[in-house]
């Protein structure tokens, strides 16, 4: 009687792995327009020695697909949004949470400090926060789901 409980702790080891994976915040994420609930674009999260940072994968916007930084300045300027790192070396706190210096947001041609987290209730919702002095704004970005 060995034999079948080997392999219900196996299978309960391959189903726990898969939801571990599906918690990492490194992935990619629809951005969502938080004053028109309307989808923006498609973001790649990724880590780089231990280090967060993101890119602009694809605009979702009907007419905005092939938009530049228009109103950036210096080395950005008129440079294209898809391929932009938006996200740059945030790093993980105590709690769990990314926290940098650095959310560029193309359209305003802003940089802002942010914090990341993925929705405690549901790992497929990041939460972006992006600051400017003591003003905040907290977007909610959803996990695309592969096809």
């Amino acid at each position: 009687m060995r034999y079948p409980s080997k392999i219900v702790v196996l299978l309960c080891l391959i189903c726990f792995g898969h939801a571990m994976v599906g918690q990492s915040v490194f992935d990619k994420w629809k951005t969502i327009d938080d004053r028109t609930g309307n989808p923006k674009g498609i973001i790649n999260i990724y880590e780089k020695d231990g280090l967060m940072f993101g890119y602009v994968e694809k605009i979702l916007e009907p007419g905005k697909e092939n938009s530049k930084c228009t109103k950036c300045e210096d080395e950005l300027k008129d440079v294209p949004v898809v391929g932009m790192e938006i996200i740059t070396a945030a790093q993980k706190d105590e709690e769990g949470e990314w926290k940098g210096k650095r959310l560029f947001d193309p359209e305003q041609a802003m940089t802002f400090r942010c914090k990341i987290w993925l929705n405690p209730e549901n790992p497929n919702e990041l939460k972006v926060r992006g600051y400017l002095a003591f003003i905040y704004r907290t977007q909610t970005w959803l996990r695309v789901q592969d096809n």
